[in-house]
């Protein structure tokens, strides 16, 4: 299945060039129920809450060694690393991410249409779903990069054309996260608000943004309001578990100064019923790496 184009219309402007604003969410967080899948109606409903869950074994000790193997063969491998999907660090030539993971490695698209976790999707969206966006990330011991606060959705709504919030992420954790080896923080509750950046996209802004995030940021005081408001979450965790969370939570990462590193797969899903139109908010979509036009569901 692939992209069929619409006019829909914006009801989460950005990147208007005005003033930056904060605006309702005006869809639901959750879409499907208890009986829709292999979690109950306590862990849906803090979801529904928090915008995020935890699972604190997704998979197991084989499968965590056996895609960390994987890890450190593509890291290794030349070809990947000249290849446009794989994004180092701007101040060093460690890899950050590898974009397309499942289309890359046959190991990592085996995960990706695992049902643990395609399960777990469909779910939470209430339909089937299609992988939006996978990667790798790795952050290094003493080397690993920030992550600035942002909201997955507006950079999907603005670039990829992505209507409405119907998408989730899961990060699953192949080295152990601590609380001081950069893992992912997350505001509880900011899903429910959606902050409209005044700063245009530049064009080609992926090229930047997936090495460090500018258009698309929050401005600090909206930052320092939200973390008032909301509290942080810092998710730390063991190997083989994962965190899943709504595209509009508002989260981060520090930079990793341990000797401890920190890797994950990162997988996006979006419902069948979400396909995205043209950008919202730029000339042209992002590559196919960034943002999938091929809506086969997962699984």
């Amino acid at each position: 299945m692939t992209a069929t184009q619409t006019v829909q219309t914006d009801v989460y402007p950005t990147r208007t060039g005005g003033v930056e604003r904060v605006i309702d969410r005006e869809d639901p967080t959750l879409y499907g129920t208890a009986d829709d899948g292999p979690m109950d109606a306590e862990t849906l409903s803090g979801y529904d809450r928090n915008g995020y869950l935890a699972i604190d074994e997704l998979i197991s000790a084989d499968d965590v060694t056996e895609l960390k193997a994987e890890l450190r063969r593509l890291s290794e491998d030349e070809t990947v690393r000249r290849d446009e999907r794989t994004i180092v660090e701007a101040s060093s030539d460690e890899v950050r991410s590898i974009f397309e993971i499942h289309k890359v490695s046959d190991v990592f698209a085996k995960i990706a249409n695992d049902p643990r976790v395609v399960g777990r999707a469909k779910q939470l969206l209430g339909s089937d779903v299609y992988i939006h966006q996978s990667r790798v990330n790795f952050k290094p011991g003493f080397e690993g990069k920030e992550f600035m606060w942002h909201s997955d959705f507006e950079t999907w709504h603005a670039e990829d054309g992505l209507p409405n919030m119907r998408t989730v992420s899961i990060s699953i954790s192949l080295t152990d996260n601590y609380s001081y080896n950069g893992p992912l923080m997350i505001m509880p509750g900011s899903h429910k608000k959606f902050v409209s950046c005044a700063q245009e996209t530049p064009e080609d802004n992926y090229r930047k943004s997936l090495i460090m995030q500018g258009a698309g940021t929050p401005e600090k005081a909206t930052l320092s309001e939200f973390g008032d408001t909301y509290g942080i979450d810092v998710l730390d965790g063991e190997a083989g578990g994962a965190i899943m969370f709504d595209c509009n939570c508002m989260h981060a990462s520090n930079g990793n100064v341990t000797p401890y590193p920190r890797s994950n797969v990162f997988l996006v899903f979006n419902s069948v019923e979400n396909t995205p139109v043209e950008p919202f908010a730029a000339p042209s979509p992002r590559p196919e790496f960034a943002g999938a036009r091929d809506f086969t569901p997962a699984g």
